[in-house]
């Protein structure tokens, strides 16, 4: 671990022992830290759903505490307070778990899934049950799979509707392999940078475009930097409720079970949420400026085809069986 990741740990663990201090009596506190500002459904759905049924339902025997605005960090140093039980639980993107169990990349893979009910249909059935067995061996579990929602790409250049026109294109991507793989097999530019430089680098030309979903491109206000937005929808965004093993294992049985039928119940909400939402604010970012265009199916062919073939080189990383599992189940 690095000198400076390890400083950033340890300001996050005198942080949270001071509030663990100066908070009332319960027997049990949950720190929840995430990236997402409080307006976010996240934050709105942590508040209203999971922290209302559990301090409820555990008779006030838990308090849960809510950190939003990466008040703990970035997903990352969230997810590795949470291994080492500084912090009780995180909502991190599952390609920030792969760099912890390398089989989560498997959902970073573009156009495994091209529907939220498939992706779900998996990630609750055989796919995520492994994903999650193999996810226990580093300390820490997975209470439930949600969502941000379809990444899409958007530019300054012009709409993107076949490989070409992204020919040439510097498009901001995460430090995901196979999101750059992708890029690179369309013929992009993919420029890894982190998400806090993201904006101005938009705003001064450093990069032509990035790719996000959109409740990303809206919350971050990217209209006010980029013209086109297309509706490529190449990876689903899933993100997931991780936690301490040790500290889940430690409560009481009966608080077991309202933790993690807190975290269901969460999870249900949050997927009826984000499809009206995310309609929503594709009429907003409308509103806004914003030239959006969609995709027919065979206008995705060309890029169903080069998502694919990137697949085979990475089978030694995440795993041939794995690959397998996931082609399989997400049809």
């Amino acid at each position: 671990m690095s000198i400076k990741r390890w400083l950033s740990l340890s300001m996050a663990a005198m942080f949270l022992f001071f509030f663990a201090f100066c908070a009332s009596a319960a027997d049990y506190t949950i720190k929840v830290g995430t990236i997402q500002p409080e307006s976010h459904p996240d934050c709105v759905l942590m508040r209203e759903v999971f922290q209302k049924y559990v301090e409820e339902n555990s008779g006030g025997r838990i308090k849960v505490e809510l950190y939003p605005n990466a008040q703990m960090g970035g997903d990352r140093e969230m997810a590795e307070a949470v291994q080492l039980g500084i912090l009780q639980m995180a909502l991190p993107v599952t390609s920030i778990t792969a760099s912890f169990e390398k089989s989560f990349n498997v959902v970073e893979l573009p156009y495994l899934f091209t529907t939220r009910e498939s992706a779900f249909e998996a990630l609750d059935g055989e796919l995520g049950k492994e994903l999650d067995k193999r996810l226990l061996k580093t300390g820490m579990m997975n209470l439930g799979y949600f969502e941000n929602g379809f990444r899409h790409i958007t530019n300054n250049k012009r709409p993107i509707y076949s490989p070409e026109d992204l020919k040439g294109l510097k498009i901001r991507t995460m430090e995901v392999p196979p999101h750059i793989a992708f890029f690179k097999e369309l013929g992009a530019n993919p420029t890894p940078m982190s998400f806090g430089e993201l904006y101005t680098a938009l705003q001064q030309g450093t990069v032509d475009g990035q790719e996000n979903p959109i409740v990303l491109i809206h919350d971050s206000r990217f209209y006010e930097v980029q013209k086109y937005c297309s509706l490529t929808g190449h990876v689903f965004s899933v993100v997931h409720i991780l936690t301490n093993k040790s500290f889940i294992d430690n409560l009481p049985s009966e608080l077991q079970e309202v933790v993690k039928e807190g975290a269901r119940r969460f999870v249900a909400r949050h997927r009826e949420v984000m499809p009206q939402e995310e309609e929503e604010l594709i009429v907003e970012l409308q509103n806004k400026g914003m030239k959006i265009n969609d995709l027919t199916p065979e206008q995705k062919k060309p890029f169903v085809e080069a998502a694919h073939a990137i697949y085979e080189q990475f089978k030694g990383e995440i795993g041939e069986d794995i690959i397998a599992l996931a082609e399989k189940v997400a049809k």
